[in-house]
Formats: C-alpha cells, sequence, structure tokens
C-alpha cells in the first residue's frame, strides 16, 4: 500500500486571531512604506564637487586662490577638447584671468529629471548677499530675485537670470528651495551628494554654503527646505580703469599741441574766414588708399554766429593697449599695476563760442561720438547749440576710428592759403585685407574675440581721462600763454557708443561732474536684440559663425517683433525681462511668441545662450550698467556724486531699450531721463525714421518735425550742462517726451516695422 505524504498549509494552521493579527500589521506596514515609495519618484536638484553641469553654476568651487586679486580669487573652468572645440578654448583663456563670475550671471542649476517650471519664482531660486570682499564689515543679506527662465529639457537644466545687476567683488549665495515642484505636483528634494557635504565634508567652500544657509534663515527660508546652493564671487569692474586714473593724475602731461600744419602753422581759423575743409580719409592699406569728402561746416551754423573759431590740435596719451592685438593685458585687481606698452598722439577737433571768453576759460563739452562714426562728423551736429549757450565742444577719435592715421585735412581759407595737417584717424587694417574699416582697431584680434569691443572702450575712456587732464593743466588755444577753457567746468555728453563710454568715463573721472548719456546699453544684449545690422553683423557673425565649430543653428530668427533681420539667421531663444513677450519669425516660415518661462526646444539654442553669457561676464569692465550703480547710488572711493541724464527713444533699433533700462535699473537713474516717443512723431509725420537711435542729432533730417525735435533736445542738453546739472526742462515739441520716463520702465522692443 502506497503512502500519500501531505504538507499542511502554516495559515491553515494558524488560528483566526492570529489571521487578523497578522492583516494588520500588513495593513500598517504598507501604511509606512507608501510615503517612501512615493518619495522615489520625486525630482532631484544635483549638486557635485567636480562638473559643472552637475552643480548649481556659477560656483567658487570652479576657481581658484589669488591674492593679487580684489576676490582673492581667479576663476579656473575646465577645458573641453581644444582640438574639437578651439574657440571656446580660446575664451576660457580669457575668462580664467578674471577674478570672478559675471555680474549679471546666468544662473544654471541641474536636476535629475523634468520639474514645473511654473513653479520657479524669486520665492524658490534666489540669490543671497555674503558681503564685499573689499570691506570686512559688510555682512550682506540683501535678496536678489530671479528673471528670464528657461528650461531646457534635453539636460534637465534650469536656467535663470539674476533679476539684478549685482555688486562687484561681492560674494553671493544661490538657494534653490523644495518650493520648486516636479510636474506631478511633489516638491522637489535634494540630493544625497548635497546632504553628505553638508554633513561630513570640510573646507572653505562648505563653510560659505554654511554662511549662506543661515543668511537664507535670516530671510525665512528654514535650512530643511533648501534642496540645493552654491557660493560664487562676483568680478571687478572698475578696478584698472581706477588704477589708470591715478596713474594718469600723478603725471603733468605736455600741453596741446595746435601748431599742425606744414612747418608747424598755427592751426585755429575763425569760422567765417572758412570755405570749405577736405576730409582725405585713408581708407585702404598696402598700398594706401584714400577716400575725399567736405566736412559739414554748413552745420555750424544752425545758429548764426554762435560759433567763433574751429581750432585742431593734439596731445599725448598713454596706450595701454598690445599691438598687434588690440588688447590691455590682465593684472591683479588689488596688487596689480596696469602697464604702459607706449603712448598715442591724440587728435582733437575744438570749437569755440562767440563773445567775451569769461574770466576762467570757456566752459567746455567733451562730445563722444558713436560706432562707426568720428570727430569729423557728430561734434559738427551739436557744437553750435553748444556755443549758444556759452559752451566749447571738444572731440577726439575713438579706438579704431576715424579711419587711417595716413588721412588729412585741409583747411581751405577766404583769406590766407590751404592748411593741411594730419587728420588723426585711429583706424587700422587689422585683418589683413587691405581695407581699413569705419571701427577697424576698436575690437580684439583673435583668439581674444570674446574680450570683443572691451579695451577698445577703456583705452578711449583712458584718452578721455587724460583729455581732461591736459584741459587742467591749460590748453592755450590762441597762443598768448592763457588758458581758454575753464577746467573747473568740464561735462560730457555723448551718444550710443559715445553714452557707453561716457557713462564709464562719468564713474572714474572726478573732474568730470555733470554728463548726458543718449542711447546707451548694454553692448552684448544690444547685439543680440538689435534691430539694425547689429545682431547679423556683431551677434551673426563675429560671435557664432566665426567660432570653431560655427554655432549657427537652424531655423534662425528672421524677424524681431516684424522688423527683417539680415543673415547669419540663428535662434537663441532667449525671452526678454518680466514676462514681456517678443514675437520672432523663422527660416521655416513659422511664427512663435518667445516669453518667460521659455521651455526649449530649439536645436542650439543653448550653446548660444551659453556664448552670450561669456561675452557678457568679459565685458563687464566696459558695460555702462557696471558703472552707473557709481554715477549716484554708489560713489567709487574719492569720487563725488555726478548729475546726470540719460535720452533714449522708444523703439530705438540699434540700442534696444531694454538694454537703456538696465543701466537705469542698475543704477536707479528713471528719474535722470528724457524718454522720446518716436511712435508718437511717426504718427504725425511718416517720414520719421523708424530708428530714433539718433534723434538728439538729427539737425539736418528731411523731416522738419525731426529737426525741430533735435533742436529741442540739445537746447534742453546745452541748458543743463550749462547750469551744472541743476536745470532738466522738458524739450520742445513737448508732446513728444516723457520727462522723466513713465514708470514702469519700458521693457519692451517696441520695434516699428
Amino acid at each position: 500500500m502506497q503512502t500519500k505524504l501531505t504538507r499542511t498549509s502554516p495559515i491553515a494552521s494558524l488560528k483566526v486571531s492570529n489571521i487578523r493579527r497578522l492583516l494588520l500589521s500588513g495593513v500598517l506596514l504598507l501604511n509606512l512604506l507608501l510615503p517612501s515609495i512615493a518619495q522615489a519618484g520625486r525630482g532631484r536638484a544635483l549638486f557635485s564637487l567636480d562638473t559643472v553641469a552637475g552643480t548649481p553654476f556659477p560656483s567658487d568651487l570652479f576657481a581658484v586662490a589669488d591674492p593679487t586679486q580684489n576676490t582673492g580669487l581667479r576663476v579656473n573652468l575646465p577645458k573641453p577638447d581644444c582640438l574639437a572645440r578651439p574657440s571656446d578654448c580660446q575664451d576660457l583663456d580669457v575668462i580664467n584671468t578674471l577674478d570672478g563670475f559675471n555680474l549679471q550671471p546666468r544662473l544654471s542649476i541641474p536636476f535629475d529629471g523634468p520639474i514645473d517650471v511654473t513653479t520657479v519664482t524669486s520665492e524658490t531660486v534666489f540669490l543671497i548677499s555674503l558681503g564685499d570682499t573689499l570691506d570686512p564689515s559688510d555682512q550682506g543679506g540683501h535678496r536678489v530675485g530671479i528673471n528670464q527662465v528657461v528650461w531646457d529639457p534635453a539636460t534637465n537644466t534650469l536656467h535663470v537670470e539674476s533679476d539684478e545687476l549685482l555688486d562687484q567683488h561681492t560674494r553671493y549665495g544661490l538657494i534653490v528651495t523644495n518650493g520648486l515642484h516636479d510636474p506631478g505636483g511633489r516638491r522637489v528634494e535634494a540630493s544625497e551628494a548635497f546632504r553628505r557635504f553638508r554633513q561630513e565634508v570640510d573646507g572653505d567652500y562648505k563653510h560659505a554654503l554654511l554662511k549662506t544657509v543661515r543668511a537664507a534663515r535670516h530671510v525665512g527660508v528654514d535650512e530643511d527646505h533648501i534642496v540645493t546652493a552654491s557660493v560664487f564671487t562676483t568680478r571687478s569692474a572698475t578696478a584698472i580703469l581706477e588704477k589708470i586714473r591715478d596713474q594718469i593724475k600723478s603725471a603733468t602731461p605736455a600741453p596741446a599741441d595746435f601748431n599742425l600744419g606744414s612747418g608747424g602753422a598755427r592751426t585755429v581759423f575763425t569760422l567765417d574766414n572758412l570755405t570749405g575743409i577736405t576730409w582725405n580719409r585713408q581708407t585702404g592699406a598696402n598700398p594706401p588708399r584714400f577716400t575725399a569728402g567736405q566736412l559739414p561746416l554748413s552745420l555750424l551754423q544752425i545758429i548764426p554766429g554762435a560759433v567763433d573759431r574751429v581750432a585742431f590740435g593734439k596731445y599725448v596719451s598713454p596706450d595701454y593697449m598690445v599691438h598687434p592685438g588690440e588688447y590691455i593685458p590682465p593684472v591683479g585687481t588689488r596688487t596689480g599695476t596696469p602697464q604702459v606698452q607706449g603712448t598715442n598722439e591724440i587728435y582733437f577737433n575744438l570749437f569755440l563760442p562767440s563773445g567775451a571768453k569769461p574770466a576762467g576759460g570757456w566752459p567746455v563739452v567733451i562730445l563722444g561720438h558713436g560706432g562707426l562714426l568720428s570727430k569729423n562728423s557728430v561734434p559738427f551736429q551739436v557744437a553750435s547749440t553748444m556755443a549758444a549757450t556759452g559752451i566749447a565742444t571738444i572731440a577726439i577719435n575713438v579706438v579704431g576710428h576715424g579711419s587711417g592715421p595716413l588721412g588729412t585735412l585741409t583747411v581751405r581759407q577766404m583769406v590766407g592759403d590751404p592748411v593741411t595737417l594730419a587728420a588723426g584717424g585711429r583706424g587700422i587694417d587689422q585683418n589683413g585685407d587691405g581695407v581699413i574699416g569705419d571701427n577697424e582697431g576698436h575690437l580684439a584680434a583673435a583668439p581674444r574675440i570674446i574680450s570683443d569691443r572691451s579695451d577698445g572702450t577703456r583705452q578711449t575712456v583712458v584718452d578721455l581721462m587724460q583729455l581732461v587732464h591736459v584741459i587742467e593743466v591749460g590748453m592755450d588755444v590762441d597762443g598768448d600763454g592763457v588758458g581758454d577753457l575753464d577746467p573747473s567746468r568740464v561735462s560730457y555728453f555723448g551718444n550710443s557708443l559715445g553714452g557707453i563710454y561716457g557713462t564709464i568715463l562719468l564713474a572714474v573721472e572726478p573732474s568730470i561732474r555733470v554728463g548726458v548719456a543718449g542711447a546707451a546699453g548694454e553692448l552684448i544684449e544690444s547685439f543680440r536684440l538689435g534691430g539694425a545690422g547689429n545682431r547679423s553683423l556683431v551677434a551673426g557673425r563675429r560671435f557664432l559663425a566665426a567660432r570653431n565649430p560655427s554655432l549657427i543653428n537652424s531655423p534662425g530668427i528672421t524677424k524681431l517683433n516684424g522688423v527683417a533681420l539680415a543673415p547669419p539667421y540663428f535662434n537663441e531663444n532667449l525671452p526678454l525681462r518680466d514676462g514681456v513677450s517678443m514675437t520672432v519669425a523663422l527660416e521655416d516660415g513659422t511664427t512663435r511668441v518667445v516669453q518667460s518661462p521659455v521651455i526649449n526646444a530649439a536645436p542650439g539654442a543653448m550653446a548660444i545662450q551659453e556664448v552670450f553669457e561669456h561675452f557678457e561676464w568679459v565685458s563687464q569692465s566696459s558695460n555702462p550698467a557696471a558703472f552707473a550703480r557709481h554715477l549716484q547710488r554708489s560713489p567709487l572711493a574719492g569720487m563725488p556724486q555726478k548729475s546726470v541724464l540719460f535720452l533714449f527713444a522708444k523703439g530705438d533699433l540699434t540700442v534696444p531699450n531694454p538694454t537703456t533700462t538696465a543701466i537705469l535699473r542698475a543704477g536707479d537713474l528713471a528719474d535722470r531721463t528724457i524718454f522720446f516717443r518716436n511712435d508718437l512723431a511717426l504718427a504725425e509725420d511718416p517720414r520719421m525714421s523708424r530708428n530714433p537711435h539718433g534723434f538728439a542729432f538729427a539737425i539736418a533730417d528731411p523731416s522738419a518735425l525731426a529737426r525741430e525735435i533735435a533742436r529741442g533736445t540739445q537746447q534742453r542738453v546745452a541748458l543743463f550742462l550749462a547750469s551744472g546739472g541743476e536745470l532738466i526742462i522738458h524739450p520742445e515739441p513737448a508732446r513728444f517726451f516723457e520727462v522723466p520716463v513713465l514708470l514702469p520702465l519700458p521693457e519692451d522692443l517696441s520695434y516699428i516695422p
């Protein structure tokens, strides 16, 4: 007989009470596990000590100690494969000489998955100041929000802009909180690497990070709400020009020379005796080639009899730029000494008023011309108005402007022989193509392309500081041994590029207390947003297409807010501030609205955004916004507050409104503005230009209304300067102006197609 073996089930052997007890325990265990199961799917903010892409950026993790710098640091970003990406490596060679990070930083925060971008606000992501590295008493505490949100799904990285221009050589903490949510509505949490770093790792960076956490607590953010953070130090922007200014002021320059004619003939002329001035511009090299034209003498008679004499002179100025290359070598911002590389003869045009000279000499305004122009054009447009108010006008060429150095001026007179003198051009054939462009020599050459206009602009400021010092030692125009210009009443007026370097000059030159900057803006953003050629010629060709490898992507933007652009086309997919929308047309025929927050879907856009960030970072030493905060709000050491006025026009295509408002925000200068409403003027007279960039200088415009607006603006500028900056009078026709600009500041483009 076969025996069948059976196995009794354990459950079957349990009593009913035990079964109930086991089931209850299982339910309790499941309830305990559910939160952990739910949390397992939460997004995490990344943190790393090793890679730029794996941690919040900027971060002092990517800097090294350098006691020669104001910040005690020098940037030390890792390089990519330089054979594959040579342009990136060239850029980093320049960036890695800086003593800190961008004053208007692009903040990048990586995650391990997607987030809900609608939860990205200045409450959930923000900066907090930890103090000035040069001022031990500054404990920081100022909170700064964010703007211009971009989410990159390809890398799960959040990019935002600082809502304010940050203070120079100052440490900041970047705080990211669990107020950010993932797409499922769950709070983002900290990574294990961030928790471990705070608990286990020691060192200076940890202590700085803990200081950030404590600072966040003071503004109401608990430590357990912080999911990732970084600490970074902003670069110095003004230090080198301050050092150079002190060098200039410590020396005594030779007097200005007015004997520029053949055989040392004096080059001072009575306007009524002039019949014409021929400018023989050097426009080519190897062999030299010239293009002749006439200077606009008739503009000096816009107000008949206001200008008495026209003088041409020169002075010697220290050159801090290396040639070839056109750059200023970096030195430590704390202990370094800028080195003079040579000297330049700087030529100037001077226009003296009619009437009896005041006892101390004529008040004088330095006139700053714009890009691609020269001392032989723009000053003629304003000298008559200034002279009618008793102000002399003096102007030099910007570095790289005024055509080549072999050009001449030939002055023809009713009584007396013609006099030929050097025109004082500062252009060069930098690229060796035999042509001297209108600003060739102003920009840095390869491999320092990223420096762009920074050093040419700073050298121009140096030349103007030297000009002020030459006026201070006595500028004897008529040769009687007495100075003809009043060194205590030197003012400034410039437009476009002239407004940009003029803002810088006003911040660092103590002897100029009054100034007017027209159409000034952040240069890099002007190139990106400009609808008047800058976007294609500068941003497209120089910044992107010329790179190796090229960053031109497709489909590119062909229209900005209805204004047609020129190729090369590209699409950076970067929004304006404050959620302001921008309509773009693309090469593929589609139209889209770019508005923060942006979820990027444009291939190649993120690489372009990074390049623009790097250019902006390097340009801070010549960024007018970085200097604007030192005009009134926080003057540099030893500097008085300045009385300033900013002119700008709605819908400026060359220097777009958001680039000017950046200056006004940085310096708290909205109340020091004259805002021209070109939209209203164009509605009244269709002959008005759709680009009002030079509205204050259009005294010879075909439109009678444009001429009236230009004269009215210039008269108010002259009265402002003559009053020592006390009088701000509404220009006529008053219906076209806001004085000051009505708030909120215009952050849109307002282009008129």
